[in-house]
Parts: structure tokens; C-alpha cells; sequence
């Protein structure tokens, strides 16, 4: 059973980059036709996907914040990492990996717990 654990710091400034981890355990991130995304909730916002990376390192990334998001991944550590640049107020949110296949390609199947991030000088 394939779990998801996302880390980071929880309290960064405004103009800061921010790294938060993915760690996935009980399945490689390089199994055939499965992808790992980047999703965050706000309560203005609602839930927003930010990006994806896919199982043979290629990624794709929301349009919208493509300028200041990168996703890359660590194949011996088997975790994702996401940067957010440029952070601002309205960044804060609880952030979410989450795993989707090619096969259902609208709905992501297995969720990390989240991890909260605040935007604040």
C-alpha cells in the first residue's frame, strides 16, 4: 500500500522560496504510467493543483503558476519535491502530494495527509 508523507516549514516570509518533500513509501515513483502531483487547499481558494511530475521524470505545471513552481524528484530517496517562489499571503495553504494513473486520469487515488504552510513576516 502505497503511502504519501509531505514535509516542510510550516512558517515562511513573503518574496521566500519555499522546499516542501513528498516521501513515498510502499511503491516506487518510477513505477510505469503513474504520476505525482503537487495540489494545495485554501480556503479562498479552494483546492488548486499546482503541478505534476510523472513516473519517467517528465513535468507539467499549472499555467498560472508555472513562473514560480518546480517539481523534481530524488528516484534513490523516492520523493518529490516541490519550490514555490515568490511566495505571498495568498500562498498559504495546506499542501498535498497526491498519486493519480494514466488509467484514471481525472482523479487522484492515494493522498498524503497534507502539510500546512503560512505566508508571514
Amino acid at each position: 500500500q502505497v503511502q504519501l508523507q509531505e514535509s516542510g516549514p510550516g512558517l515562511v516570509k513573503p518574496s521566500q522560496t519555499i522546499s516542501l518533500t513528498c516521501t513515498v513509501s510502499g511503491g516506487s515513483i518510477t513505477t510505469n504510467n503513474y504520476y505525482w502531483s503537487w495540489i494545495r487547499q485554501s480556503p479562498k481558494m479552494g483546492l488548486e493543483w499546482l503541478g505534476l511530475i510523472s513516473w519517467d521524470g517528465h513535468s507539467e505545471y499549472n499555467p498560472s503558476l508555472k513562473s514560480r513552481t518546480s517539481i523534481s524528484r530524488d528516484v534513490v530517496k523516492n520523493r518529490i519535491t516541490l519550490q514555490l517562489s515568490s511566495l505571498t499571503p495568498e500562498d498559504a495553504a495546506v499542501y498535498y502530494c497526491a498519486r493519480k494513473t494514466r488509467w484514471d486520469w481525472g482523479h487522484h487515488d492515494t493522498w498524503g495527509q497534507g502539510t500546512r504552510v503560512t505566508v508571514s513576516s
